[in-house]
C-alpha cells in the first residue's frame, strides 16, 4: 500500500474529500517525524511503537574496494509491532 492508496482508502471510509484525508495523513506523519526527531515514542496500543535508537560507531568494509571504513555513531528511526498486530499477521 503506498501513501495515495491509504488516502484513498481513509477518504473512503471517512466520507471526506482525498485533499481532507491527504492533509489528515501528512499532519499525522509530521507529528510522528517531529516526536521522533525530539527523541519521544510514539505509541499507538495494539499497534506499534516508533522510536529511535542509537546504532554505534563500528567498523565496516567497502564492499568494492574491500578496504575498512569506520561508520560513525548515528540515531535511525525502529518500529516495533504491537501484540495485536503481530497476532494479527499469523
Amino acid at each position: 500500500m503506498t501513501k495515495d492508496d491509504l488516502i484513498s482508502k481513509v477518504a473512503e471510509e471517512a466520507q471526506v474529500t482525498k485533499k481532507e484525508a491527504s492533509r489528515a495523513i501528512s499532519i499525522i506523519i509530521d507529528s510522528i517525524t517531529e516526536a521522533l526527531k525530539k527523541g519521544e515514542k510514539v505509541s499507538f496500543v495494539g499497534f506499534g511503537t516508533f522510536a529511535v535508537a542509537e546504532r554505534k560507531a563500528r567498523k565496516g568494509v567497502n564492499p568494492q574496494t574491500k578496504k575498512e571504513i569506520n561508520i560513525p555513531e548515528r540515531k535511525v528511526p525502529i518500529f516495533r509491532a504491537g501484540k495485536k498486530l503481530r497476532d494479527f499477521i499469523k
